[in-house]
């Protein structure tokens, strides 16, 4: 995988934390896997979207992101970040329902 800037990064980390925070994992892991196969076909998707997509993003940010997801290193390195904030997100409510749990007995 090629390394990205820290900023790249960063944004990359934004998108996962809103969609997960959002509870849209599923359908983003989805649709970033059935357009990894067309990387460019698919960030030119995002333009498409580009309403939808403002929800999430602010403009600059946008464009950049587009540009990400033309690779599809970085679309892979997006499906990871959603799994794993997705996995981090279930274990704290875990926890949460373990502690209410206990501290109702």
């Amino acid at each position: 995988m090629t390394e990205l800037a820290p900023e790249d990064e960063k944004l990359l980390a934004a998108v996962a934390q809103r969609v997960v925070r959002l509870r849209m994992e599923t359908p983003a892991v989805l649709f970033l896997e059935s357009v990894r196969p067309l990387s460019f076909v698919g960030s030119q998707a995002l333009v498409f979207f580009e309403p939808f997509a403002q929800a999430i993003f602010h403009w600059e940010q946008y464009e950049r992101f587009t540009r990400l997801v033309g690779d599809r290193d970085n679309l892979e390195r997006l499906t990871r970040l959603i799994e794993d904030e997705a996995d981090a997100r279930e274990a704290r409510e875990k926890q949460a329902r373990k502690d209410a749990s206990e501290k109702g007995r």
